[in-house]
This record gives C-alpha cells, sequence and structure tokens, in this order.
C-alpha cells in the first residue's frame, strides 16, 4: 500500500531551476519536497562550462535580453524580482567566491562545478525543503486542488507543483522531456523541439582545421552577426560563435567567417603591400596562426609579391568572409540546449504559473525560452526557479 505524504509545493527535477525553486519555496515558509530521478543534484550542471560552471552573466538587463535570442523578452517580469545580480549576491552571501571573466561570464573562483551545486544543495537543506534523489516520477494526475504525484514507491500530494525537468539535450544527464510529457497531460501546447546551441556540422576541410582554436572572429548569417570564440572540429565547427548561431540556422545556409574583425579590408591589403618580399604563408602568420596561415596560402603562389590583383583580392576576401556551407546541426542528445519547450502563451509571466492550470507551474529549460552559451541558460534557469517557488501575493 502506497504511503501518501503532504506538501505545500512538489517540484520534479533536481537541476538548477529545481534547487532554486526548493530554495525560495521554502525560503517563503512552505513545505517544500524536490524529486530528482539521479543519485546527485545537479548532474548536467556538474558538466557545464567544461566543468567549470559558469553560473551567469554580469551584465545589464539589455545584455541578458542580447543573450537569450529564444523568447527573451518574455522574462522582464522575471529578472524584475529576481535577476543575475540576484544571483550572484546569492552565491556571495552562501560563501562562494565568484570571479568574472570575459564577455562578463560568471564562474567561481574554484573552478569547479561542484561548488556551485553543494552551495545550492546545502542552502535546501539549511532551509529544511525535504530531497528525494534516485526516485523517478511515474504519474502526475491533479484531483480537485491537489496534484497527486507517484514514484514506484510512494505518493505525494501538493497543491503547488512545479516541473523543471529540463528539456531533451543531453540525455544522458536525464533530461529526457518528461516534463513535456506533464505538459501534455494537462493539454498545455508545446512548441516545436529543436537544438540549439549545437555544433554546426560542415562540408569545410575538417582534417587540416582540426582543433585549431580562434578567439573573437566574427560569423555572419543575413543580419545575425556573432564576434565569439571559434574551434574547427573534425566535423565542423564549434564553441560560443557556431553554438550562437545555430539559434539562427538549421542546416542549408552559407554563413561567412571574417578570422580578423578587428582588421579592415584596406588594413589587410597595406599589410600585404608591406609584406611584399615575405613568402604569403610568414605573411598571414602575423595575422592568422601558422597553421590556418599554411592552409589559406595553399591555392596562391608561394610570394606576396606574385600574387595577381585579383589573387590578392581572392586572398583578402577569404580572410574577411569566407563562405562556409552548412549541412546540418548536431541532434538535440548532443546539442547543449532545446530550443521549443512548454508553449508561453500558455504560461503568466509574473508567476510562470499556468494560465489553464491553477497551482502548476514551470521553470527552466522546459519552457519554450533558449539562451546562448556563457551563464545565459543557467541565469535563466536560476532566476526562473526562484520565481516559480515565490509567494505571490
Amino acid at each position: 500500500m502506497f504511503s501518501m505524504k503532504q506538501y505545500d509545493t512538489i517540484i520534479i527535477g533536481g537541476g538548477p531551476a529545481g534547487m532554486m525553486a526548493a530554495i525560495s519555496s521554502s525560503y517563503y515558509g512552505n513545505k517544500t519536497l524536490l524529486i530528482e530521478k539521479n543519485k546527485r543534484l545537479g548532474k548536467k550542471l556538474a558538466g557545464t562550462g567544461g566543468g567549470r560552471c559558469n553560473v551567469t552573466n554580469n551584465g545589464t538587463i539589455d545584455d541578458l535580453m542580447e543573450g537569450i535570442p529564444g523568447n527573451g523578452r518574455f522574462l522582464y517580469s522575471v529578472f524584475s524580482q529576481f535577476d543575475n545580480h540576484d544571483i550572484i549576491n546569492f552565491f556571495e552571501e552562501n560563501g562562494v567566491a565568484l570571479k568574472v571573466e570575459d564577455h562578463g561570464r560568471v564562474f567561481p573562483k574554484t573552478d569547479k562545478s561542484r561548488t556551485i551545486i553543494d552551495a545550492l544543495a546545502h542552502k535546501i537543506q539549511e532551509l529544511g525543503s525535504t530531497v528525494l534523489t534516485n526516485t523517478e516520477v511515474v504519474s502526475v494526475k491533479k484531483i480537485d486542488n491537489l496534484f497527486h504525484i507517484k514514484s514506484a514507491t510512494e505518493e505525494f500530494t501538493s497543491e503547488k507543483l512545479i516541473v523543471t525537468t529540463g528539456g531533451k539535450a543531453y540525455p544522458s544527464t536525464g533530461s529526457t522531456g518528461f516534463g513535456y510529457e506533464i505538459a501534455r497531460h494537462f493539454k498545455l501546447k508545446l512548441t516545436e523541439l529543436e537544438a540549439a546551441e549545437s555544433p554546426l556540422l560542415t562540408d569545410f576541410p575538417h582534417k587540416e582545421l582540426q582543433g585549431i582554436s580562434l578567439d573573437d572572429v566574427s560569423l555572419s548569417y543575413g543580419k545575425h552577426h556573432i564576434t565569439h570564440d571559434l574551434l574547427f572540429t573534425h566535423f565542423g565547427l564549434s564553441g560560443p560563435a557556431a553554438l550562437r548561431m545555430s539559434s539562427f540556422i538549421k542546416g542549408g545556409e552559407t554563413i561567412t567567417l571574417d578570422f580578423i574583425p578587428k582588421i579592415s579590408t584596406d588594413d589587410v591589403t597595406i599589410f600585404l603591400k608591406e609584406h611584399r618580399e615575405k613568402s604569403l604563408k610568414n605573411a598571414l602568420k602575423g595575422l592568422v596562426p601558422e597553421r590556418l596561415a599554411s592552409f589559406l596560402a595553399q591555392p596562391f603562389p608561394e610570394k606576396v609579391k606574385q600574387l595577381t590583383p585579383q589573387e590578392e583580392k581572392g586572398l583578402v576576401d577569404n580572410l574577411k568572409a569566407m563562405p562556409i556551407k552548412v549541412t546540418g546541426k548536431m541532434s538535440l542528445a548532443k546539442s547543449f540546449v532545446t530550443k521549443g519547450g512548454v508553449d508561453l502563451k500558455e504560461i503568466n509571466p509574473k508567476t510562470l504559473e499556468s494560465k489553464q492550470v491553477p497551482g502548476l507551474h514551470f521553470a527552466g529549460e522546459v519552457l519554450d525560452i533558449n539562451a546562448h552559451t556563457g551563464g545565459f541558460n543557467i541565469t535563466v534557469a536560476l532566476c526562473t526557479g526562484w520565481v516559480a517557488g515565490s509567494l505571490h501575493y
């Protein structure tokens, strides 16, 4: 026979949104239960930022909006209640020393994501929430005014249910899309799911460039221009510039790559004139890394002075706007973020409660919000978690 345990608030999913929702809910005096199916809380968080956990970004509200291309404007009300600077204060007040790196990215000084996860878990414990790990929810129903949540061995009830189960990216971390099933059960609309923050597959000569990492190059497609770091891989392009561009393309497009955005086309032409006597490869080493210089020099004569005007123009074009055909994106399973999710038309932006089902809230990646890497996704998760767990009068 099932034992029935009653709570004010139950949260399904122990990632950053779920942990922050538990903190907020118990801070406001609710008897709170957080259920996580993995052995430990924060499994996906443990791998973010290369295991260092890029916990937020220290930019302005405008910077946040720019970092959240997928429905960021929906979050104005959330950020007016709890924003990236509140995240920074929260961790510092709870004993985590932070540091800011390039592009406003905030990391724990320890460079370990465990520091962040432990601080959240410790706060949950301090505020008295109950945490059940290794517990998979098998069914969710609403009967009268109570949600009934069943695991294989127990049943729990609550007046408020917060779904923070993540998206469908990186299923090895437990993101299997269960939150979408809950939304469907309650007849909420979902938008189409696709990979975002995804490495790009290209028809570029991968072997020769594999492993080359470039700082602050520019990728362009239509009105989208992204300047950030880029990594050439065995399949195409990765690194923040490629991941960000993936939000705007599907595959089949041609993007352009400016290897040296800080140097104008005219300045490149002047540079080549000043290095007329050098071999082309050696001259280019003054602008780009050596392996890339060799690659760019390949189709041309050996010396700079041997370039015809047409060849020189071709070389400069390759440096400033090399066309790259994108053949596709990595699958959702290999991408960082899910684009799509619970349709925001279904959700009250002030409380993150379903407009149709009183007491049912959603936070984090299960919502149709997607952001760039660089601390923005975790910011969305932590801030929506806090607001979903809060008491709203």
